[in-house]
C-alpha cells in the first residue's frame, strides 16, 4: 500500500489523493465491518457525527467516537516509542509547540466499559511546515525520514502517552494527527480502528503565527471546511490544557470489537 500510494502521489494534489483514499475507505469498511472495530453509533439511529455514551444512563461511561480515513501518508514504521518528535536516522528533532497527548482506550461490553490493555495505539501526524515523513508527495519527498510517527502499546489502564508537537498545516485539510488502535488478537481475530484528531480554530490560528509555523503564511483550511473533519470531527476535538511552554490533551475512546 505503501508504494502505491507513493506512485499516486507522484500525479494527484492532495485534494485527489485524499478523495481517492476516502473513497477507498468507505468501500472497506463496507465489505469487511465484520471483522473491523466499530463505533456505537454506527449501530444506532444516533446521527453520523458521533455518540456520547455518557449520556444514556444505561449505556456505558466512557466515550465512543467515529471512525475516519486512513489517509494517504500512514506508513506502518513499528516505531515503539512515546516521543515521535525525533527523527531516528540522523537524531533531529522537530521544532514546534510541545504537545503532550494521552489516549485511553476502553473496550464497550454491553452497558460495561474496560479499560483495554494491550492494544498498539499508533499516531502520526504532519511537521510545522505541513511535511510527513517517509512518503513521495508532489511537493517533497521524505523517504527513509521517520519522524512524528510511533506506536505505543495500552497499559492496564488501557493508557498510552506521546510526546510531539502541535502540527502544522497543508492546503486541503484543517490541522490534524491521525491515530490507529489495533487490538489484541482473540478467537484468532485482531480489530482495527482509525481515525484523527482536531484543534480548536482559534487556539491554531493563535499557534501558527509563532516560529516555526508562521513562515508557511496562512493556511487555507479550518475545521468547517475541512471535508474530513466534517464527517464527524467535532466528536474528535481535544480539549488542550496549557503546561509550561507547551499543551497537554487526554482523549478517552470506547471500542466495540465484537458484533454483540
Amino acid at each position: 500500500m505503501k508504494n502505491n500510494s507513493h506512485q499516486m502521489s507522484r500525479f494527484l494534489n492532495r485534494r485527489q489523493v485524499l478523495a481517492l483514499f476516502r473513497a477507498g475507505a468507505a468501500a472497506m469498511v463496507a465489505i469487511s465491518i465484520p471483522r473491523k472495530s466499530i463505533s456505537m453509533q454506527s449501530r444506532s439511529s444516533q446521527p453520523a457525527e458521533g455518540l456520547s455514551m455518557a449520556n444514556s444512563a444505561t449505556s456505558p461511561k466512557c466515550i465512543v467516537k467515529p471512525q475516519q480515513t486512513e489517509g494517504p501518508y500512514f506508513v506502518d514504521e513499528k516505531l515503539n516509542r512515546s516521543d515521535i518528535r525525533s527523527d531516528p536516522s540522523d537524531g533531529s528533532v522537530k521544532p514546534g509547540v510541545p504537545l503532550q497527548l494521552t489516549i485511553r482506550v476502553s473496550q464497550v461490553s454491553g452497558t460495561s466499559c474496560v479499560p483495554l490493555a494491550g492494544a498498539m495505539v499508533d499516531i502520526w501526524q504532519c511537521d510545522a511546515q505541513g511535511i510527513y515523513s517517509d512518503v513521495v508527495d508532489p511537493s517533497y519527498n521524505t523517504t527513509g525520514k521517520k519522524f512524528l510517527r510511533g506506536y505505543q502499546v495500552t497499559n492496564a489502564n488501557g493508557t498510552v502517552q506521546f510526546a510531539t508537537i502541535y502540527p502544522g498545516w497543508y492546503p486541503s485539510r484543517t490541522v490534524h494527527i491521525h491515530f490507529k488502535i489495533r487490538t489484541p488478537a482473540t478467537s484468532a481475530q485482531s480489530h482495527e480502528f482509525t481515525s484523527q484528531l482536531y484543534f480548536d480554530d482559534a487556539l491554531t490560528d493563535r499557534i501558527l503565527k509563532q516560529a516555526p509555523y508562521a513562515g508557511k503564511g496562512e493556511r487555507t483550511d479550518k475545521n468547517a471546511k475541512d471535508e474530513i473533519f466534517v464527517e464527524g470531527g467535532e466528536q474528535l476535538l481535544l480539549a488542550l490544557t496549557k503546561t509550561g511552554q507547551g499543551y497537554a490533551a487526554t482523549f478517552d475512546i470506547g471500542l466495540q470489537t465484537s458484533q454483540n
